[in-house]
This record gives C-alpha cells, structure tokens and sequence, in this order.
C-alpha cells in the first residue's frame, strides 16, 4: 500500500507509504540505520543523482525508513509530497527560507517563541525581512502589507499558546488574490483535526515532536506541499532557477507537482543538513499509528478540564475555543469539528506567587517545555517557551505574566480535574 488516497485516515495512518514485498516481507519499517548506500555501478549512480529514476545515495538525502514516513504523512494530508527534517524549527525555517528568498514574508505574532524569535534575528540575517502581524483575521491589515516582493503569508492554524484560530480560508483567498501561497504551521491540531489543504493552504508545516509523535521522546519536523500553488509566477524566480547538479535544470522542470519540498532537499536538507535520523522517522511513524486516538481522548479530555477551571472561582479566564467568552465559536465549529487538540491556557486570580505555587503543587503534570506528550504538561510561557518576546511584544499578543499552558495526556480525566481542584482549593 505504497500509495492509495482511497482509504480512511485510521487505514492511512498504519499502512501508507509502505509495502513489505519491497522489504523482505517486515510488517513494521525496518530502521535503515546507515549513513550510505552502494551505488553498484557509475551508471546507477548518475541516474540517482540526476533525479531519473529513485534511489538512495546518503542518509542526509533520503532514506528509506524516512521516505516510508514522508510518504505516509503526505497521504495522510493528500498533499504531492513531504520532507522530514531534524526539528519543527528547522522545518518552519526551511519552509520560510525558501519561499522568502530575496523578498520578504507576513508572518504571524501568535506563534511559538522560538518562531517569532527567528523573525526577529535570524531571517532578516539571511535574507528573508518579515511583516509581522498581531491580529492574524485582520484582513485589510495584511491587504496593505503586501508589497511587491512579499512571497508569502504563514500563519499557526490554532496557536500556541492561546488558541487563536486563524481563518484558513480567508487568508487564503486573500494570499492566492495577490499570487502569494498561504504557509501553515498544523502542530498543534494535527492532520486528524484539520487538514489545511482543504481550505485552500498551500505548503503545511510540522513539529512532529508535538501530538504527531505524541511520546516525548523524539525531534522531528515536516513540511508538505498540496501541489496546486503555480510556483512559476513572477513573485517566485527562485523556483525556476537552474540547479547546476540537477544538470542545470530548475525545481520545477525536474519535479512539476512538488517543486517546494524538493526544493527544500536539494537545498536547505542537503547544504544546510539538518537531517532527520532513521531511528526517529521509526518512532515518529510508531506514534503516527496511534494519532487519532491519542488525539480525540486528549481534545475530549481538554474541553472537560477547561469546562471545569472555567467554573473555578479561582481562575480569571481560559482560552480553549470552545467555549463562547472566547469569541471563536464560529470559527472553532467550522475549522475544529473533532476538537481542537489538548492544550489551552489559563489565568487564575492571584500573583505570580500563587502562580508558581499552582505549578509546583501539581502531582500529575509535569513542568516541562514540551506540548502533545503522553502524559499531561503545564509552563508558564511568558517565563519560557515565550521569553524570547520583550514584555512589549508579549502584552501585543496577550501573553501576559501569569498565564499557564496546559498540554493534556492521556490520563483519565477526572484524575487531572482533581489533581487540579487540590491545588485549586489550597491556594
């Protein structure tokens, strides 16, 4: 079943990508733990490396336990094609890097720290100037930002870590009005919640070492492509360039559906080399086995807990979409049908002291930086994953001090709830 988009997500999930004949007959991936493949004669060698017929030449390249994952994931989506790579962050900045050579991006402030933290020292180093907008559904706003050397628009379809819900569809239509692809960043909800694709998203990106993986135990990252984005507009040459060990052709002429990610390996993966290692593609495709229903228990779970705290009287508000102070709704019914994942955020009443005290109280969360874990998570963002914002930028996108992150597990729910309560109670 290397390749068949007929099936459910539940069947894609364990099979795609993958046909045992091609591997001695192993019901699981094997792991191709080497750094190198024999190239048996200069002629097969050629071939490889000209792109005309596949093969593996080194690891860093391409692999096959990490082409089985790549695969998979891309059916998973319905996307042309995936790369892997060694993190979210590289992933994110490949995907941006390459899009944004030479011009500039309209990236959105509700985004993981490290993120917006790239926006500001890293990609304008490299060539790449950012836009960066605080209201991500503000249309006109991002209207008037695009200039004639603005290349794209990414967004995090729900964010981290206040659950704002960006309105795929409208950007997108806005983006493909001005020639420009909508780059998302799904982490948070997976490609079992949301699939981007649907809603007119261009290129998808992935911390794999989130919900995808959902061990805590592995870094990954992805990038996918829908296939559908005319990469030979004017706002984008870098694609049409000539690639001198391609025999001097570009991107687009060697692989026509799915110049992006290619163009990412035979770029970003193969000069910048942050490779993802066969053993973690392995477990990044063990934990995909179970996506679904790790993910719908935690969203369930997650919508439970946040109904609870959101009743305590001593919390001053939660973020969860779900619930109609937060002004979503409608956007949440549209976009997150199946819920909107295990993490949210909360405020209780009190100082930073009771905030801390909350934390440290806890007996079944676990202080961690890390979200999409089996067990259940809890950081205060604005001290950690987030500090790379000034307290300017934190208050612009309403990451205020105090604000704790939940990331729910797998635990039985009313073992958290009153886990919760005891602290809640004491405080």
């Amino acid at each position: 079943m290397s390749n068949n988009n007929n099936y459910h997500f539940d069947t894609l999930k364990i099979r795609a990508g993958y046909n045992s004949s091609e591997h001695n007959g192993a019901t699981q991936v094997p792991i191709y733990q080497t750094a190198a493949f024999d190239l048996y004669t200069v002629e097969h060698a050629q071939r490889i490396l000209n792109q005309e017929e596949p093969g593996y030449l080194y690891s860093r390249l391409q692999n096959p336990t990490i082409a089985a994952l790549e695969s998979r994931v891309a059916q998973l989506e319905g996307a042309t094609a995936a790369v892997a790579v060694a993190s979210g962050m590289a992933a994110v900045s490949y995907a941006l890097l390459n899009v944004g050579e030479g011009g500039s991006v309209i990236v959105a402030a509700e985004v993981y720290g490290g993120t917006y933290d790239a926006y500001k020292r890293l990609y304008p180093k490299l060539g790449v100037q950012v836009d960066i907008v605080n209201e991500i559904n503000n249309l006109s706003l991002i209207r008037s930002l695009i200039k004639d050397d603005t290349k794209a628009i990414f967004i995090e379809s729900i964010s981290n870590p206040l659950n704002t819900i960006a309105d795929i569809q409208a950007l997108a239509d806005l983006a493909h009005e001005h020639g420009l692809p909508l780059i998302v960043d799904n982490t948070l909800a997976t490609p079992y919640l949301l699939n981007p694709f649907k809603f007119g998203a261009d290129v998808v990106v992935y911390s794999a070492t989130k919900a995808l993986s959902g061990q805590g135990t592995v870094l990954g990252g992805l990038i996918l492509e829908s296939g559908k984005f005319d990469w030979s507009s004017g706002r984008h040459p870098q694609f049409s360039e000539k690639i001198y060990p391609l025999g001097n052709r570009s991107a687009l002429e060697v692989f026509p559906s799915s110049p992006f990610t290619f163009r990412v390996k035979i770029n970003y993966c193969r000069l910048l080399g942050a490779a993802l290692s066969p053993f973690s593609a392995y477990l990044l495709l063990l934990g995909i086995e179970t996506l679904s229903e790790r993910v719908q228990k935690q969203s369930d779970s997650a919508l439970k807990i946040a109904l609870f705290l959101n009743s305590h009287p001593k919390v001053e508000w939660v973020s969860h979409p779900a619930l109609e102070s937060n002004g979503q709704l409608a956007l949440y019914n549209k976009y997150f049908q199946k819920g909107a994942g295990g993490v949210f955020a909360i405020k209780l009443k009190g100082d930073k002291a009771t905030t801390d005290k909350f934390i440290e109280a806890l007996q079944l969360f676990s202080y961690q930086a890390n979200i999409g874990d089996a067990r259940s998570l809890i950081i205060d963002p604005a001290n950690t994953t987030h500090r790379e914002l000034t307290g300017e930028e934190q208050l612009a996108v309403h990451l205020e001090s105090g604000i704790i992150r939940l990331s729910i597990g797998l635990e039985y729910a009313d073992d958290l709830i009153n886990d919760l309560k005891q602290v809640l109670d004491t405080l």
